[in-house]
């Protein structure tokens, strides 16, 4: 393991005699993942170089200059060279393995990587070396992605404290939002939501139980997509709730977004909930049209907006702009009618099985020594002040305190917020109001980050309830307010994820309203 250092991949491209400067090295800035494949394609940059290009970026945008901290460790130089190699050879020996093949990608650091730890942002798993990959991360090798590194995130997926401030980890610090570095990065994907807009990868991995993905991916100006809940394993990913849990992809595009569901959607035998992802599982990529939302009819969540006029003109235009592809808009005010209990009856849930399920991953990890409950890590919590310094554990002690996966409690609650989010919510919209899918605001703009103080977090709600139901949930560039990113959320029946992301591209492909980050220095007033 290693942070990259400003000496990184200049120093290994010994391609001029000695004595002349190394040629500059090709730019990736904005460079989305299928650009970077027709380059390698006609042979404008190969797959030899392109990680040494991403660690070289990774060493001036990340470790120096503004300093992002949205990445905790990578390969050696010499592994992801030899990689990188590897996949060049097999291009030209006619065997690239499709549209991610040599494609750098990090993964957010509570998914197993082999030769990295994986910590979930904590010093109680700074050792947590288990050398074995997660599925999600063999399938993407088998695609010929190149794992690049491991991303920063709120520390245990923002689970930990009440107080807590998104993106910051003991492990790695605070992730800066590359848009205005005194601008949060919302959580808990925050490395990888940071990293992809700085243009450290063209691709990332995050995770969501809730809002965790397309938070910091709206929050960050790109593309995040949280699949149904079951399409995408979760072995050998560190757990909050088995009801909820799931990752997804976070890129620069939509087709990207694609690309890497299409590669990491399928069934996992260790993963019960994955039973139906084969038969679900589609090629996304193939899936996507420009005149996806023609004759379809949306859901406007007009009642989960909220009230700034800046955001409200932002949504109105990308309303108008998706009824001019064909759609037919149909006003909703009504997307919270019976959903009374839904928060009590989530943060229940959330806390039973984060108990149950963090016992169950702990105890499966090879390092004899660690943690093996809960119990474990609030009292490793207790013994270390540099894990305490900023907020407390009050989650994690009042989850300690909950009964099995068998208490009536649980079992009450886990019932009632299926049918609140699903039935009653989700689908008696679409069903009620005669829609195909539902669109709202993903996030506000980026607050100021105080550690001390913890999040200020005020932005319309759209995440819960997919969440909840384990729905798809797209969120795609909508333009900025103050400088800032604004997502378009895009919300679906279960197993839509084909359409969700269609309809999302058909959207993009009219927009383009990614922003390339400016890493302001300092925004508060």
């Amino acid at each position: 393991m290693q942070k990259i250092s400003l000496l990184s991949a200049a120093a290994l491209l010994v391609i001029a005699p000695a004595a002349a400067m190394p040629p500059p090295l090709p730019e990736v800035e904005g460079k989305d993942a299928a650009t970077l494949r027709a380059e390698m394609e006609s042979g404008q940059i190969y797959e030899g170089l392109t990680p040494l290009v991403y660690l070289d970026r990774i060493g001036r945008i990340d470790d120096y200059g503004p300093k992002l901290d949205a990445v905790i460790a990578t390969p050696s130089q010499t592994e992801l060279s030899a990689e990188g190699k590897r996949l060049y050879d097999a291009r030209m020996a006619g065997k690239a393995r499709g549209p991610l093949h040599g494609i750098p990608i990090l993964i957010k650091d509570n998914i197993e990587v082999a030769g990295l730890p994986t910590t979930a942002g904590s010093l109680a798993l700074k050792d947590n070396a288990t050398n074995r990959d997660a599925p999600i991360v063999a399938r993407l090798r088998d695609a010929g992605a190149i794992i690049l590194g491991k991303t920063n995130l709120s520390e245990w997926a923002n689970i930990r404290a009440g107080n807590s401030t998104s993106g910051w980890s003991a492990i790695g610090g605070l992730t800066k939002n590359p848009h205005a570095l005194d601008r949060n990065t919302c959580g808990s994907s925050s490395g990888s939501g940071a990293a992809v807009a700085a243009s450290l990868a063209p691709l990332a991995i995050g995770t969501e139980t809730d809002g965790s993905i397309t938070c910091p991916a709206g929050i960050n100006g790109i593309v995040g997509f949280k699949p149904s809940v079951g399409l995408v394993s979760r072995t050998h990913i560190v757990p909050i709730s088995h009801s909820q849990d799931t990752a997804g992809p976070m890129t620069l595009t939509v087709r990207d977004a694609a690309a890497v569901m299409s590669v990491i959607a399928g069934s996992d035998p260790a993963d019960p909930a994955t039973a139906e992802a084969d038969a679900r599982k589609a090629d996304y990529v193939a899936a996507l049209s420009p005149g996806a939302l023609k004759g379809k009819r949306i859901g406007v969540l007009r009642d989960r907006i909220g009230d700034r006029t800046d955001i409200v003109a932002l949504f109105d235009a990308a309303l108008k702009q998706m009824e001019g592809l064909g759609a037919t808009l149909v006003e909703i005010d009504d997307s919270r009618k019976g959903t009374d209990g839904l928060g009590a009856a989530e943060f229940e849930i959330l806390l039973t099985e984060l108990k149950a399920d963090m016992a169950t991953y702990l105890g499966s990890l090879p390092n004899a020594n660690g943690p093996k409950s809960l119990a474990d890590i609030i009292a490793f919590n207790k013994a270390n002040a540099e894990e305490m310094k900023w907020f407390g554990q009050d989650i994690f002690e009042l989850a300690e305190s909950k009964g099995g996966l068998d208490s009536p409690a649980y079992l009450a609650a886990r019932e009632k917020a299926a049918r609140l989010a699903g039935p009653d919510g989700i689908d008696r919209l679409l069903k009620t109001h005669d829609v195909d899918l539902l669109v709202g605001v993903t996030n506000g703009p980026a607050w100021v980050s105080d550690l001390a103080k913890g999040d200020s977090y005020k932005s319309p709600g759209t995440s819960q309830m997919p969440a909840v139901a384990g729905y798809p949930h797209l969120t795609v560039p909508m333009g900025a307010v103050e400088g800032l990113p604004i997502g378009l959320s895009f919300i679906g029946a279960k197993w839509s994820d084909a359409d969700i992301l269609a309809a999302g591209y058909a959207y993009e492909q009219a927009s383009k309203k990614r922003l390339a980050p400016t890493y302001r220095a300092d925004t508060t007033p």
